[in-house]
């Protein structure tokens, strides 16, 4: 037996003999206990990520049948020339929603949804390590998402376009509440797929099994992993440039408008830089999910695993180059078209790896005709043809053809749905059994393939002829003399066959669900943990991983997992708990436990989502209790966190002893801090690029009738917020293993680090106002003023961060080894402050250097 370990990592993690020692007496029904799901009315209250995953799957599916309705309504309409079926402004409004909803609540929510419920037992874990950031995450996307859905019925949907270039979405063109529905509840939506990144990632990176290093890490995980640092990176834009323009419509700040100085392409650039880099965000988790179920299905191990999981990571930074892409025609200079189309070229090299490696995998193998297995034929070939058709725009000659016509729709369809609902689909008839432990259909899975590949082929194609004949995206009707009734034609009936199919697979889906669970087996007889038996808890024991398909290499594993001869069989401390691994090596760090099912994640979306809509309607006082509903949940759930472990040491099996609890940097909270720092700094960055944009084009800096703050104030502020980010770093440094001895030093500190933030921010608005930097008058101010906007922002959560720092005080609930609210609050802290800093130059610096 091994010797009781130190407080240090477990430097051999992979311990490959089981242990056979007898079992607890009621073992495996405490673990139950501790993980089962509440029944009733109580099952909203669940945070466990079996529930949330399948909730977010069967959400995100009911939007795509809401999404395609919507399209069913626009090829009716264009089956015919000179229709008169619905008006140009219903038309508006339909292939504005039905763009919103495939890209924003159904492409990204299902990939994450997936990996919400597999990650955990493909990784080894219990679940991941935020659940109540999960259940979060679902709810807020649920209740925004149904809400937006709504407004179609009671015409006050968009109806400017998914993308809504300015000025089109601008108050003079777009008067309505349609586009504030859009931008207030698409940016508060983008909320969750950010949430659910930030669990992906931390989840990845310190919850999996033991002994599973990155290069042992199952493809889809790489995919996951890639894709939610890019939502990360992505995303802040698009939440950026949905609150600048949101401003113009509600303030006339006039940031997109070119009579003020400001610019309609700077939206463009925020909109693609998010835009681009979503096509990748879907298309990466279906090709990890590829290289999962492709290996399964010709019995053989993934081809080039090094190559494809490389070729993951170059797609994920090459796609932050492609924005312009989508601007060729929109007046950019031959020297940046130039860079974006070579970066357009290149990305199609990475994309071809993989789909050699995929090819070479069948070619070693031997493919049955399964549902699943037809499926990932299809993808092939659909999304080979949208990578040609890929290359053909990334010209910029060919794409000032083609650009906003049907041959590009075409090229998105192909991509989009070629490239990810297919995948999704074999991926349906992959792990359904999971869900409930039934199969679905495959004799009638053959019809669903047959009718969906068919039906997409003969929708999307002939949008290329049209696209080349002439016709233009968004037109509502065409004259029957143009040439393009065929081809319309045929699109229309691909459609509706397209429809037949997804229905029959709809049919079998709810009659499967219907069925009583029972305990999975295993039909594919697949290679990774996800497929071990499983219960609330994921499986009973957690094993050991020193190969890339575990099940394969040890065929005795499921029964010695079930029987709970590895890590971790049972529960500690009464709770729900995992382990937590190294990032790298996944070497054995400690046992954490893990929150259990609450209502207040659901309280705290409902208190977000009304929030927004009820601003969208200028409901504000209703808005503001609203948001100190979702402020208050918010709070009831952070206090609840961040408390001494129950024990010392945990022994997790084999005569292993480990620290219960996470330790210095391997604490998750602090990893999660750091991510949305990340995602704080990217959207101030945003903000940023927006000032610069709009400054690089004014004639004078600043304009005329303005004036810059004066200098002097300039260095008291710089002064202030960097005593105020020292004041927080002493209190971290002096942070003693007894604080309530001393809890006013504490407190001073405290409340000395927000009276410096507080006297920064009052000197900066002044100044601004006396130095009369009228947001109204020119788009240099407002984007100025939203940058001091988004800074006092920052300090009305330095405020609440300073209550609640010193609640936890006064109640004697920060010590030693209960201090990751403090330390999480000090990097929050200080990085408002570094942003102060840098606001400071942006004010003063900027203009004068332009000045000079």
């Amino acid at each position: 037996m091994p010797a009781r370990l130190s407080d240090r990592p477990v430097r051999d993690a992979v311990i490959l003999t089981p242990n056979t020692l007898p079992r607890p007496p009621g073992e495996r029904e405490r673990l139950a206990a501790a993980w089962r799901t509440p029944s009733g009315w109580r099952f909203l209250t669940t945070v466990n990520n079996s529930n949330i995953g399948k909730l977010y799957l069967a959400t995100a599916l009911l939007f795509f049948v809401f999404g395609g309705l919507l399209a069913l309504a626009m090829r009716a309409q264009l089956a015919v020339p000179e229709n008169t079926l619905v008006d140009a402004g219903t038309y508006n409004q339909l292939f504005t929603m039905h763009g919103t909803v495939m890209m924003f609540l159904f492409a990204v929510p299902v990939v994450e949804a997936v990996a919400i419920y597999l990650l955990p037992n493909m990784l080894g874990a219990r679940d991941l390590p935020f659940p109540r950031l999960s259940a979060y995450a679902y709810w807020i996307y649920a209740f925004g998402g149904a809400a937006f859905c709504v407004t179609i019925f009671f015409n006050v949907a968009p109806d400017s376009g998914w993308f809504m270039y300015p000025p089109l979405s601008s108050a003079e063109q777009s008067p309505g509440l349609g586009a504030d529905f859009w931008l207030l509840g698409i940016g508060f939506i983008e909320i969750s797929a950010i949430a659910g990144a930030i669990e992906l990632v931390i989840g990845i990176l310190l919850t999996r099994a033991p002994g599973m290093r990155l290069s042992r890490m199952p493809v889809f995980a790489w995919a996951m992993l890639v894709t939610s640092l890019m939502v990360l990176l992505a995303f802040p834009a698009i939440i950026a440039g949905t609150a600048l323009l949101e401003l113009e419509r509600a303030f006339d700040w006039p940031i997109f408008i070119a009579a003020r100085g400001g610019d309609p392409l700077l939206w463009q650039h925020l909109f693609w830089f998010f835009g681009h880099p979503e096509v990748y965000i879907i298309f990466l988790p279906a090709a990890g999910m590829v290289s999962m179920m492709l290996p399964v299905a010709a019995r053989t191990p993934l081809a080039a695993y090094g190559a494809i999981v490389a070729a993951l990571a170059a797609i994920g930074v090459l796609s932050f180059a492609l924005w312009a892409h989508h601007m060729f025609t929109a007046g950019l200079t031959p020297w940046a078209m130039t860079l974006v189309s070579a970066a357009s070229l290149l990305i199609a090299v990475p994309s071809g790896v993989q789909v050699f490696a995929w090819l070479a995998t069948l070619q070693r193998g031997r493919l049955a005709a399964t549902p699943p297995a037809l499926f990932l034929l299809g993808f092939l070939f659909n999304f080979v043809l949208g990578g040609l058709t890929g290359v053909m725009v990334a010209v910029v000659p060919f794409d000032a053809q083609v650009h906003d016509t049907y041959f590009i729709v075409a090229h998105l369809h192909y991509v989009l749905i070629g490239g990810m609902v297919f995948p999704l689909l074999a991926a349906l008839y992959h792990w359904q059994p999971l869900l409930n432990g039934h199969a679905l259909s495959p004799r009638l899975g053959r019809w669903v393939f047959a009718l969906v590949f068919g039906g997409f082929n003969l929708a999307f194609f002939p949008m290329h002829i049209a696209g080349l004949l002439g016709m233009p995206r968004r037109v509502y009707t065409y004259d029957t003399s143009l040439g393009w009734n065929a081809w319309n034609a045929l699109s229309t009936a691909g459609a509706v066959i397209l429809a037949v199919g997804l229905l029959l697979l709809a049919i079998d889906l709810v009659r499967v669900q219907r069925r009583a669970p029972r305990a999975h087996a295993d039909p594919w007889r697949a290679a990774t943990l996800e497929w071990l038996p499983a219960d609330d808890y994921g499986a009973r024991s957690i094993p050991s991983v020193a190969e890339h398909e575990p099940l394969w290499a040890r065929p005795q594993l499921a029964r010695e997992v079930d029987a709970g001869m590895h890590w971790l069989p049972g529960t500690l401390s009464g709770g729900r708990e995992t382990l937590l691994t190294s990032p790298i090596s996944a070497r054995l760090q400690a046992v954490i436990a893990l929150p259990g099912d609450s209502v207040l994640p659901l309280l705290a979306a409902a208190g977000t989502a009304a929030f927004f809509l009820l601003l969208t309607v200028k409901w504000l006082w209703t808005a503001a209790a609203c948001a100190a509903l979702a402020i208050a949940a918010l709070l009831a759930w952070l206090w609840q966190t961040d408390a001494a472990p129950p024990l010392a040491r945990a022994a997790v099996g084999a005569g292993v002893s480990i620290p219960f609890g996470a330790r210095g940097r391997t604490r998750p909270a602090l990893w999660a801090t750091a991510l949305f720092v990340l995602v704080d700094a990217t959207t101030f960055a945003s903000l940023a690029f927006a000032h610069l944009h709009v400054a690089m084009r004014a004639a004078t800096c600043p304009p005329a009738g303005a004036e810059l703050p004066p200098t002097e104030v300039a260095w008291i502020v710089a002064a202030l917020w960097l005593s105020s980010a020292a004041a927080m770093h002493v209190a971290r440094r002096r942070f003693g293993a007894r604080p309530a001895s001393a809890p006013l030093r504490w407190i001073a500190l405290f409340v000395i680090a927000l009276l410096c933030a507080a006297g920064a921010g009052a000197l900066d608005l002044g100044s601004h106002l006396r130095a009369r930097l009228d947001p109204v008058a020119t788009a240099w101010g407002a984007t100025l003023a939203s940058l001091l906007g988004y800074q006092l922002l920052h300090l009305g959560g330095m405020a609440l961060v300073t209550g609640y720092l010193c609640a936890r005080v006064a109640s004697g609930r920060l010590h030693a080894l209960a201090r990751t609210t403090l330390d999480a609050s000090v990097l929050l802290w200080q990085y408002a402050c570094i942003q102060g800093l840098v606001i400071v130059l942006l004010v003063q610096g900027l203009p004068r250097l332009l000045l000079d």
